[in-house]
């Protein structure tokens, strides 16, 4: 089956060539998508003369409007009808296209998320998940900072939603959820999440393994497929793991610089150091998610290049593969 993805063509630095270049990248290996996208014609037609693998599985829908980087959300909304952001996920609601993706302002893609396609029917809120790497391959992360404030039913929703991602994508039956927290016993963290450990626990369900607390030193390990925790803390531990990733890499290249020795050594283990750099590449993990939408919207990094841009295409095609919205109705 050919899937539609709405593309928002504007949105972050240095679209709509990055954008563009990513799409036909993915192309080069997989043809089971095609594209509308949204944007600037005049921008769009003289990058497409270049790649021609995108222009026949595309149909350009013209705007010169876009929502800014620096706009509220409240602006955005207001102002931004007709942008490239608003009409992509337009087309997603009028089933025009069967995901949406904007590397874009992200604010402004949340709240005209939730105005144009609403949420699902006993979800309160979305979230905004992600894949992270472990030792075990790939875990899912939510929420990453679309809900500060969480309730008991937000964690539970979260806990559903993001094990229905999980299953949609890796093809687990069950895969383990857990709460992220500052310590693994029973008696540690906060009364929300003393309650929700409860909560979840009391649900009999075959669609996931509750595991309990979980802490931030222990998410690479890879023993939970999905970590559950409100968007203020996950937005903290997402940058502080990104943060921590590239101090990882300047430091390596630091010391392998600092003598003929060391670059002796580093030549040597080239291969090795090319691997380690491969994994802590975050373009490899471009891509949250917006669960709990009436369909599913991909959030590209806005500071990308177009092989992270690739790869929150890759996301969105192995979500629409994996049936998500119909993995998520089943684990509710």
């Amino acid at each position: 089956m050919r899937f539609t993805v709405a593309v928002d063509a504007m949105g972050g630095d240095e679209s709509p060539l990055k954008v563009i270049r990513g799409l036909d990248l993915f192309l080069q290996n997989n043809q089971n998508l095609k594209f509308l996208i949204f944007g600037n014609r005049d921008l769009i037609n003289p990058i497409l003369e270049k790649y021609p693998l995108v222009g026949t599985s595309s149909t350009i829908v013209h705007t010169n409007e876009k929502v800014l980087d620096n706009e509220s959300p409240l602006e955005a909304v207001k102002n931004g009808k007709n942008s490239s952001m608003w009409l992509a996920l337009s087309a997603l609601k009028n089933k025009n296209a069967d995901i949406a993706i904007s590397a874009g302002n992200t604010a402004a893609l949340l709240v005209m998320s939730r105005l144009i396609l609403e949420t699902i029917k006993g979800i309160d809120k979305p979230a905004l998940a992600s894949m992270w790497p472990s030792h075990k391959g790939l875990s899912v992360v939510l929420d990453l900072g679309a809900n500060i404030d969480c309730s008991i039913k937000n964690l539970v929703d979260f806990s559903k939603l993001g094990a229905a991602l999980y299953r949609a994508v890796f093809k687990k039956e069950k895969p383990t959820v857990a709460l992220l927290n500052i310590g693994s016993e029973d008696s540690k963290g906060s009364d929300l999440l003393k309650k929700s450990l409860q909560e979840l626990r009391q649900i009999n369900t075959d669609s996931f393994l509750f595991n309990g607390f979980i802490e931030g030193n222990h998410i690479k390990d890879g023993n939970a497929d999905v970590i559950v925790t409100d968007g203020f803390s996950g937005n903290i531990a997402l940058k502080t793991a990104e943060g921590t990733a590239k101090y990882i890499a300047a430091l390596v290249k630091e010391k392998f610089l600092k003598s003929w020795y060391s670059k002796f050594i580093y030549l040597l283990s080239f291969k090795i150091f090319n691997s380690i750099k491969d994994d802590l590449d975050p373009r490899k993990y471009n891509g949250g998610i917006f669960l709990g939408l009436t369909s599913p919207v991909v959030k590209s990094h806005g500071g990308t290049d177009y092989i992270g841009f690739y790869h929150s295409i890759k996301l969105c095609y192995d979500i629409l593969n994996g049936n998500l919205q119909e993995q998520i109705q089943k684990n509710l």
